[in-house]
């Protein structure tokens, strides 16, 4: 018999209540043991509180007048998912009607806890702690094989769910199989963060220096004649920036896979305002007028793959040759290698003078680790900037009013797999972004209190701050000082925002070691 729903909403609901991460990974596994290989993909996605094809458009004004519950359990795994596909594909005249009947009709059949289950799934508060992490290891306990090997092959296709169903299948021999495939984006390596140059250099030195440019990252791909350019969180942007395109369509190579920065320069050669750069990702009409007011410059600073051989495991340094090989100096971040502290300083200093943001530091032995923050890589940034998820909103008085414009600040919590608030502004915000924010964040609202809309938390935020405050006002005890708005990161999932740890060593980095 293929598995009901309920028993994924029993598994969820005793994740949750775990607060030991082996405790969870033992009853995901247990979980993922029972399910065919057509359900492995829907298990995994919806136990990480995701829906495997994307947002169905229910709200939660939607989810408030349902039928009444069933007294017992019938619907399938599969079938409920098919429902949800059936919703999010029905388009047109009468949409609203059959959008509402199937939701409906799903609904009537579930249980209290299968429709808690699933609402939560839909509006994307389902908060359980099985983050990627924790999945990966489950699906290689349940599938008897090294996380390690889980791991690659879900970085390589992007797809921890069909990586899983192979796994269970074939084990060790199956996932041998995936490997880096043109034109099929890898999630990106991330970096850790430090409090100052001094800092990265005790954890990584010698080290290799680059500029940390304020654009937006993106990873490009040829083969042939053929061109891709993703953005971080893997949408296909290739449209939107033909003068990317035509920069990798003039290397001297057949096939390439690039990781790398696009940004906005002024005539003088510093950047414009992140927001600027931004502009030109969001709009897919009006390309080449948007391209001679905002012309875009892309600088690469890693190398992936080249003609035929994948680079991802060989030493950053190695890639970096490749790269040096290939790549003319002016399409190449700014570099330098050295073990001197003092140097590295003046690295620092120069990249700020020329209207850039920070450092990074990396260690030339590292692979590239895709989709994780791993040791190898360490940003320092000089400004005091967090990328922080939008939690809510206040409506605005004044010229202000009929606006959201106080905004609820979170940190990501991996223990919790939540967020914890630090604070809100309505401060640095344009008119535009005012308008804009007003009209989106009542499409992701949860509920409302008073004058606040609560939200998903799915929007990230990229935070100016004057430093952290010891404060009793906020769950983390701890409060934002002087907090402005930079601009919306629309390239950031809420996973990849920083996290209370984060916040909690820039706190010590002033005050010295503190209990917070």
């Amino acid at each position: 018999m293929d598995v009901l729903l309920l028993a994924i909403a029993k598994t969820s609901e005793q994740v949750a209540a775990t607060s030991a991460r082996r405790a969870k990974v033992d009853q995901l596994a247990s979980c993922l043991g029972r399910l065919s290989r057509d359900e492995v993909p829907v298990g995994v996605a919806y136990l990480s509180g995701e829906l495997p094809h994307g947002s169905i458009g229910v709200g939660w004004r939607t989810l408030q007048a349902l039928p009444e519950p069933a007294a017992s359990p019938s619907v399938e795994l599969l079938e409920a998912d098919g429902v949800l596909q059936e919703i999010q594909g029905a388009t047109g005249p009468g949409s609203q009607a059959a959008r509402r009947r199937l939701l409906d009709g799903l609904f009537s059949r579930l249980t209290q806890p299968e429709r808690g289950f699933l609402a939560g799934l839909m509006l994307g508060e389902l908060r359980q702690g099985a983050l990627q992490g924790v999945m990966v290891e489950a699906v290689a306990k349940a599938a008897e094989v090294p996380s390690s090997e889980v791991r690659r092959a879900a970085m390589l296709s992007g797809d921890l769910g069909t990586v899983a169903a192979v796994a269970m299948a074939t084990a060790s021999e199956g996932l041998a199989e995936f490997g880096l495939e043109i034109f099929n984006p890898l999630q990106p390596m991330l970096a850790q963060s430090a409090a100052s140059m001094q800092e990265a250099m005790g954890r990584i030195s010698p080290a290799l220096l680059e500029w940390k440019f304020d654009g937006a990252r993106i990873q490009a791909h040829r083969s042939g004649d053929g061109v891709r350019i993703f953005t971080r969180n893997l949408a296909d942007i290739t449209e939107r920036v033909p003068e990317v395109v035509e920069a990798l369509m003039s290397l001297p190579v057949d096939s390439i896979v690039l990781d790398g920065e696009a940004i906005a320069l002024s005539p003088a050669g510093r950047p414009h305002p992140f927001q600027k750069t931004m502009s030109r990702f969001g709009s897919k009409l009006s390309v080449e007028v948007l391209r001679k007011a905002t012309p875009l410059s892309a600088f690469w600073f890693d190398c992936l793959h080249v003609d035929g051989d994948d680079l991802l495991d060989r030493p950053a340094e190695d890639r970096l040759a490749e790269l040096t090989a290939r790549v003319p100096d002016d399409m190449l971040i700014n570099r330098t290698a050295t073990s001197d502290v003092e140097a590295a300083e003046l690295f620092l200093a120069a990249a700020v003078a020329n209207g850039h943001e920070g450092v990074m530091v990396k260690s030339p032995s590292s692979p590239y680790e895709a989709g994780r923050r791993g040791a190898g890589w360490i940003k320092v940034k000089v400004a005091h900037t967090l990328d922080l998820v939008v939690l809510g909103a206040e409506w605005g008085h004044g010229r202000r009013r009929g606006l959201l414009s106080n905004l609820h600040l979170g940190a990501r919590d991996p223990a919790t797999d939540g967020f914890v608030m630090l604070g809100k502004t309505f401060k640095g915000m344009t008119d535009a972004m005012l308008d804009w924010q007003t009209h989106h964040l009542q499409t992701i609202e949860v509920r409302r209190e008073g004058t606040t809309v609560f939200v998903r938390p799915e929007l990230v935020v990229e935070v100016a701050f004057d430093g952290i405050q010891i404060s009793t006002r906020y769950p983390a005890n701890m409060a934002l000082r002087f907090a402005r708005i930079k601009g919306y990161r629309m390239d950031k999932p809420p996973e990849e925002a920083d996290t209370i740890e984060t916040v909690r060593a820039i706190l010590r980095g002033q005050t010295g070691p503190t209990e917070t």
